[in-house]
């Protein structure tokens, strides 16, 4: 309740559009892999476009899945056409996706680096400090700061650990890089947003002991489409928190977060600079450019 004479400060909103004119440049590896395909980012992107246009049943979950999460769909939109321009290529139809995801039911692998499972891993001594945190997102992200801060590149105990992010080490057993399904979904993600999908969308909770099941759950485009809005509101909800912006007007600047991941961290970095008046808004990478590039035609199709 407002007291009288106070007021409330509004929250600076990001406005649409890019900060930058042209394009940054994509990832040479993306090049690489779209180059590998015989095909090209136009192509792609036309092939996520048409399918998106064409499956209404799938824009009609997006806009429900949406609505659960407070979020505008146009942000998970923009989410899955930026996954499928950089990173894959789509499939034709979203059956296909419920298809390959049941493939994953009955396969047995665990989340392990050179013998030694997630679960023993996260025993170690140096992540005592996180068994204090509650919830599976401070859980997940004081993991990840530890790996960075004492086994990134170093060597612990006579062992030496990649120079490497902790989701590639120890979350993808078949090739570091690969995320999954129609929401590109990394497993370390989910094991961080899996209690805000029970809470909200009911789904089963993840366990790191169970691998098949976190890759079936974000294989599953059901399943996934509540992780990637549960991630979306993640940002929207950092920025609002961490840098006293609001970036929900902006799904280039949201599709980037998806993108590169650790909204807390950049929320932070981002709130520094704007205090020390080096930046006004934040700014979208190549991946979030091509989104609100493409605004008023991915808009249409919802």
């Amino acid at each position: 309740m407002l007291v009288q004479g106070q007021s409330v400060m509004a929250m600076d909103v990001v406005p649409e559009g890019n900060r930058n004119a042209e394009q940054p440049n994509v990832p040479g590896a993306s090049v690489r892999r779209t180059k590998a395909g015989k095909t090209s980012f136009d192509a792609k992107y036309e092939k996520v476009r048409d399918l998106l246009a064409s499956d209404r049943q799938l824009t009609g979950k997006i806009k429900s899945v949406a609505r659960q999460y407070g979020i505008d769909p146009i942000h998970m939109v923009g989410a899955i056409v930026g996954e499928h321009t950089y990173n894959v290529d789509a499939y034709d139809r979203l059956q296909s996706y419920y298809v390959k995801a049941a493939a994953y039911a009955g396969d047995s692998f665990r989340f392990a680096y050179e013998g030694e499972s997630i679960v023993d891993f996260v025993k170690r001594p140096e992540f005592s400090t996180c068994n204090g945190k509650s919830g599976s997102y401070s859980v997940w992200s004081c993991r990840e700061a530890v790996w960075n801060r004492s086994f990134k590149g170093e060597s612990v105990g006579g062992r030496s650990f990649p120079n490497n992010r902790f989701s590639a080490v120890f979350f993808q057993p078949f090739y570091a890089g690969q995320t999954f399904g129609l929401g590109q979904i990394n497993p370390l993600t989910a094991l961080m947003l899996t209690d805000a999908v029970v809470r909200v969308s009911g789904y089963d909770r993840l366990d790191e002991a169970d691998a098949a099941g976190v890759y079936k759950a974000i294989m599953d485009p059901d399943v996934s489409l509540a992780y990637m809005a549960a991630s979306i509101k993640q940002s929207i909800d950092a920025y609002k928190k961490i840098a006293d912006v609001d970036i929900s007007e902006n799904p280039g600047v949201t599709a980037t977060l998806y993108n590169v991941g650790n909204p807390e961290a950049r929320a932070s970095a981002f709130a520094k600079k704007r205090a020390a008046g080096e930046a006004t808004w934040p700014e979208e990478n190549y991946y979030g450019w091509l989104v609100n590039d493409k605004l008023a035609e991915l808009r249409s199709l919802l």
